[in-house]
């Protein structure tokens, strides 16, 4: 029987026990703290940082949001991370993506103080990650790792193919398990829109990450018998259904099901992880900055 992999409930662990590093602040007398900023309006972004606000105050972090213009310039912005730089109430924030045209996104996370940026995205955060000395594992990638780690799938010597070779995703992760650690030590082969013959490479793996953002790319005949998937992507489509959509991911599910034994549901999957493990990184970063010890999950 195929195990479906719960995202949900290795997220609530992950939550609960961040709770109680976050006792050990209080008799320390420190709340950690995580800003989101927002500029503009778009309705994904505000669902993202509602559900990041909701996740902090769940668990006792103290969760800021700051929200900017549509047409607030790179300099009303870059005052903005300043602020959060210089405030030592606040241990990580995020500026959520994407930003309107007129904002150089890149300038952006070159602005942020290193040790704050929990999503893990500056340079030198980057070149720590890949010289094995990461202050952040980049939160989706870190959360494909606790769901293959809580499905007992051990990534040593497994043939692991990534689909997708996103910043944020594909290219941190096949980092992440190249490296000599227990979740790492994979032989990892990375596929993109110019990769020939896609199939032949997601059937020979033991473990499939498909991060692409394209609905329903990879089906059952591209998955190998007996293979891990984790879909990472969420994708919206058309559906009779009283919104007139649907999430769906970039694998086709009751179809790769048949042939993995184990596989992530979207929704339900990665992207609980993905928050999870944002408020992770927060806890991390006040721990580094206040200089309490405590025991991360």
């Amino acid at each position: 029987m195929t195990d479906v992999i719960d995202g949900n409930a290795v997220a609530d662990d992950i939550r609960s026990d961040l709770e109680d590093c976050i006792a050990t602040f209080e008799d320390a007398g420190v709340t950690p703290g995580l800003a989101t900023v927002l500029v503009g309006d778009d309705p994904a972004s505000e669902t993202y940082v509602s559900m990041k606000q909701r996740d902090c105050e769940e668990v006792g972090i103290n969760g800021v949001h700051v929200e900017l213009p549509a047409d607030a310039s790179q300099a009303d912005l870059n005052s903005t991370i300043d602020e959060l730089n210089d405030d030592p109430d606040i241990h990580g924030y995020l500026v959520q993506d994407p930003t309107p045209d007129q904002i150089d996104y890149r300038e952006v996370i070159r602005r942020i103080d290193p040790a704050k940026d929990v999503d893990g995205f500056h340079p030198e955060n980057v070149g720590r990650l890949v010289a094995g000395d990461a202050r952040f594992k980049p939160c989706t990638p870190h959360g494909v790792q606790k769901l293959l780690a809580s499905a007992a799938v051990d990534t040593e010597g497994k043939d692991v193919t990534i689909v997708g070779r996103s910043r944020i995703v594909g290219k941190p992760l096949a980092n992440l398990l190249l490296q000599k650690a227990d979740d790492g030590n994979a032989t990892v082969t990375v596929c993109h829109s110019r990769t020939q013959d896609l199939a032949e490479k997601t059937r020979s793996a033991d473990v499939v990450v498909a991060a692409v953002g394209a609905p329903e790319l990879l089906d059952g005949s591209m998955i190998g018998e007996g293979a891990v998937v984790i879909d990472v992507g969420v994708n919206r489509v058309d559906a009779d259904t009283e919104k007139g959509y649907e999430l769906v991911g970039d694998v086709e599910f009751e179809s790769a099901k048949e042939k993995a034994s184990a596989i992530t549901p979207v929704p339900g999957g990665v992207g609980p992880m993905t928050r999870a493990m944002l408020l992770y990184n927060t806890v991390k970063a006040a721990s580094q900055q206040e200089d309490v010890d405590v025991e991360l999950p």
